[in-house]
């Protein structure tokens, strides 16, 4: 994917993505789909179309038949990355929307997105991470777990608000372990006030700042066939798919993609097919497990 313009407002960009997106995955774009869409008049929709055209000359054609753009045989995506995921993401926005927005005209008649249950999270409670995090300030909270469900009280000092995938969780150092951890957003059960600067250094947060390349495979056990198929479905472009992630997200990185984070115990046929696509080479994994182990034992000596 190119870079879009950086001087394009974000109403301007959407609207240019929207095109993209619209062209490509159903063929037919017309000024009807930007102003149903974007609540535009007719005359702002074909300007933007005509400045799309102006950015991006060789991707739409005029289909005098069909009464609006289709893909041109050089199409190439320059504000989108191409992939299916964003036309999904796409009609799932309407059911985002639904109830606030009526405007809206997205063509899901067909399309059905399963959603997980809203994960726990309070306004409150985010704002004030959220705010630690800004202002790298120390931060006093009631911290619930499987080891204390009650909750209990927990200095730490937030940096980063990570997604897994399914759930939310703030990365910071814990004053009681001495050690980065990972603090899922549902479970703090309070916050107290913002409690100022570290006063002493902290550590590195060394998972946080090193990456690690995950080198994944189709399971070695299913079938020639099988193999390609998962290449096929997962956008390999070669015999492998190597991905790039922080050391401390890696197992998140993993549960999300379906992968084992430990080598599967046996090769029966419902163990592959349940893992069909697994790493190259599980010795990263333990070696990443053990480094977060002497990193939480080497910041307790701190």
């Amino acid at each position: 994917m190119s870079e879009p313009n950086e001087d394009l407002k974000w109403e301007v960009l959407l609207r240019y993505r929207y095109i993209e997106i619209i062209v490509l995955w159903e063929g037919r774009l017309t000024t009807n789909h930007l102003c149903n869409t974007f609540g535009i008049k007719r005359q702002q929709a074909s300007r933007d179309i005509n400045q799309y055209k102006t950015l991006a000359p060789d991707n739409l054609a005029y289909d005098t038949s069909l009464k609006g753009y289709t893909p041109a045989p050089s199409f190439r995506p320059i504000f989108t990355t191409g992939y299916v995921d964003e036309y999904l993401n796409l009609l799932d926005s309407h059911s985002l929307l639904d109830g606030f927005v009526q405007r809206i005209e997205l063509p899901s008649a067909n399309t059905f997105v399963i959603r997980a249950p809203q994960r726990r999270a309070e306004p409150e409670i985010v704002r004030m991470v959220v705010e630690a995090c800004r202002t790298k300030q120390r931060l006093e909270l009631t911290y619930a777990s499987m080891t204390n469900p009650l909750g209990e009280d927990r200095i730490i000092a937030p940096h980063a608000l990570v997604s897994s995938g399914y759930r939310w969780h703030v990365r910071a150092y814990c004053e009681k372990n001495r050690d980065y951890r990972d603090f899922v957003l549902g479970r703090i059960l309070e916050c107290g006030d913002l409690m100022g600067d570290v006063e002493y250094e902290l550590p590195e947060d060394q998972l946080w700042q090193e990456c690690i390349e995950l080198t994944l495979i189709p399971n070695p056990h299913l079938t020639p066939e099988q193999q390609a198929l998962v290449r096929h479905e997962r956008c390999f472009n070669g015999p492998t798919l190597t991905l790039e992630t922080r050391k401390a997200t890696a197992i998140y990185m993993l549960q999300l993609l379906q992968v084992p984070t430990s080598a599967p115990a046996s090769d029966s046929p419902d163990n592959v097919n349940a893992n069909p696509l697994v790493l190259e080479d599980y010795k990263l994994i333990e070696e990443l497990k053990f480094e977060q182990t002497r990193a939480g034992r080497a910041n307790t000596r701190h």
